[in-house]
This record gives C-alpha cells, sequence and structure tokens, in this order.
C-alpha cells in the first residue's frame, strides 16, 4: 500500500489534512481492514434494528420508534466519518477542502448532539412507562414521539449550524493545516487558528452543557423517580423486566455521555488532541457498534423478533 504526504495547495483556497495513525504499511493494512470490519458490523446491526422495529407490529411502541431512530442516527453518525477515514488510512493522504471540512463537522455536530438529545427522550418513555404505565398510551401518542424526534433534530440543527458558522469564520496558520485528530471536530480545528479562541471555547463549552450536561440531568431526574418506583414494585419479575429495559439504556448513556464530556467538558489545559483522537474512536467505534448488542441481547421482545425473523427467513428457504 502507497504511503506518503499529503499535497496541499500552497496558494488557494485554505485546506486541511488529517494526521496519520502510522506510517507503516502493515499497520495501515491492519488498521484499514479492522476498522472497515467495525463500520459494516455497525451497520449491519443497527440495519437489523431499524429492520426488525419496522416489520413487527408488536415493535411498534414508542420505545422500539425511538431505538428505531437511534440506530438510523449512528448509521448517518459513523457514515459522516468513518469512509473518508478509511480513505485516509492507506495510500497519499487527500487534503480536505475548508467547506468540506465545515460540512463534515456541522453533520457530526448535528447527529451526534441529535443522539444525546434522543437518548434523553427515552429515559422520558421510560419513565412514563414505569411510574405512570395507565397514562402511558395517553401521553406517549405517536405524534408527540414524532414531534419529540424531529425538535431534538432541529435544535441540534440550530446549535451546530451556529457553532461550525462561528469557527470558521476564524483565520487559521501556515500552509501545512494539519489536523491532529480523523475528523474535522471542534477541538482540534481550534488549534489551528492563528486568532483569539477565547470566545469560541466559551461558546463551545455553553454548547457542551446544552447538549451534554442537561440532557443528563434530565435523564437522571428520571432514573430517581425510575428507581424509587421499581423499589415500590411487589413482584419481582416485574421489577426485573423494569430493570432490564433501563439497564440497556443507561449503559448506552454512560458510553455516549462519558466519552463526549470527557472531549467538550474538560478545560482545554488539561486536554490534548491525542487523548482527544482516542476517546473519539470509543463514540465513533464503540457505542454505535454495542447500541444494537445491548438492546438486543438484554430485550427479549428484540431478541424474539430477531429470532422469528431469522426462522421465517430459513423455513421460507427451505419450503
Amino acid at each position: 500500500m502507497l504511503s506518503g504526504k499529503p499535497v496541499l495547495n500552497q496558494s488557494g483556497p485554505p485546506e486541511f489534512v488529517f494526521r496519520v495513525f502510522t506510517n507503516v504499511p502493515e499497520f495501515q493494512a491492519l488498521l484499514f481492514t479492522l476498522f472497515l470490519l467495525l463500520y459494516l458490523m455497525i451497520l449491519c446491526g443497527n440495519t437489523a434494528i431499524i429492520w426488525v422495529v419496522c416489520t413487527h407490529s408488536s415493535l411498534r411502541t414508542p420505545m422500539y420508534f425511538f431505538l428505531g431512530s437511534l440506530s438510523l442516527l449512528e448509521i448517518c453518525y459513523t457514515t459522516d466519518v468513518v469512509p473518508l477515514m478509511l480513505s485516509n488510512i492507506v495510500g497519499i493522504q487527500k487534503p480536505i477542502s475548508l467547506a468540506g471540512c465545515g460540512t463534515q463537522m456541522f453533520f457530526f455536530l448535528t447527529l451526534g448532539g441529535t443522539d444525546c438529545f434522543l437518548l434523553a427522550i427515552m429515559a422520558y418513555d421510560r419513565y412514563v412507562a414505569i411510574c405512570h404505565p395507565l397514562h402511558y398510551s395517553l401521553i406517549m401518542t405517536r405524534k408527540l414521539c414524532l414531534q419529540m424526534v424531529l425538535g431534538s433534530l432541529n435544535l441540534a440543527l440550530f446549535l451546530s449550524l451556529q457553532l461550525t458558522a462561528l469557527i470558521f469564520t476564524l483565520p487559521f496558520c501556515g500552509h501545512h493545516r494539519e489536523i491532529n485528530h480523523f475528523l474535522c471536530d471542534v477541538p482540534p480545528v481550534l488549534r489551528l487558528a492563528c486568532a483569539d479562541i477565547h470566545v469560541h471555547q466559551a461558546v463551545l463549552y455553553v454548547v457542551g452543557i446544552l447538549v451534554l450536561t442537561v440532557p443528563f440531568l434530565l435523564i437522571f431526574i428520571s432514573y430517581v423517580f425510575i428507581a424509587s418506583t421499581i423499589l415500590r414494585m411487589r413482584s419481582a419479575e416485574g421489577r426485573q423486566r423494569a430493570f432490564s429495559t433501563c439497564s440497556s439504556h443507561l449503559t448506552v448513556v454512560l458510553l455516549q455521555y462519558g466519552g463526549c464530556s470527557l472531549v467538550y467538558l474538560r478545560p482545554r489545559s488539561s486536554t490534548s488532541d491525542d487523548e482527544d483522537r482516542q476517546i473519539a474512536l470509543v463514540y465513533t467505534f464503540v457505542t454505535p457498534l454495542l447500541n444494537p448488542l445491548i438492546y438486543t441481547l438484554r430485550n427479549k421482545d428484540v431478541k424474539g423478533a430477531l429470532r422469528n425473523s431469522i426462522f421465517r427467513k430459513a423455513a421460507s428457504h427451505w419450503s
């Protein structure tokens, strides 16, 4: 496999190039194969969730509507990052234009923000289902579910557009603008600016609080009420079922919010691009890969629907 230095346009519009993971061809091949396999597993796992939710009438409930929406977000989220990342692992690195970098950042922030808001909505859904089961169908209507998902997307679009536009009004230093990352994320791009970025960092913290801290607090409050209700349940089977559905969601929440908070909410003086890049691998690959595994392995309804689909497919094939 080829490797070489990127050729940047020295006189035209600003261009960026991503720092390589390694220059050793054998390691490049290994990383390319590993990341490609992870990406294909993410696509297959989340597509399976969407397919099962759409094709099984027993799963046409608010909880599974949100789960299908989350899987669709994960597919789009990783597709915004991984194909470009794979193309830069092998061969001569291709520079990305200022507009291309801004576009990737915008979609990355929009999809990631919507993901965080959706996890808060899923916590509210569990709160209503467990704490107010008799009113669940009256509260969680199809119209409200759709409005909440679209509202999350619109809010994330608004915040991402403002932040991306603010960052790309900055001048960037030097001809060799190397981003120490595998994507156009906010912190490493800000480090390339040759202007005062205190205002931009303050805006980043505000957006981080709105996207990460506020939803996480809402999730925490929801689970305080949920835990109180579960502990008062007389039926051990009911407690087990409620705990099972909530533990899957909590696992995803901790992975997503934990990784993103370490990148976006830590003081800049205590972080480095190398650390951010390693943490970003978690919420770019690990979380989207674990989502379908966590929800299928810990959810009897999804497991049953998948099993029935496989048996039905096998039966139709042999008949």
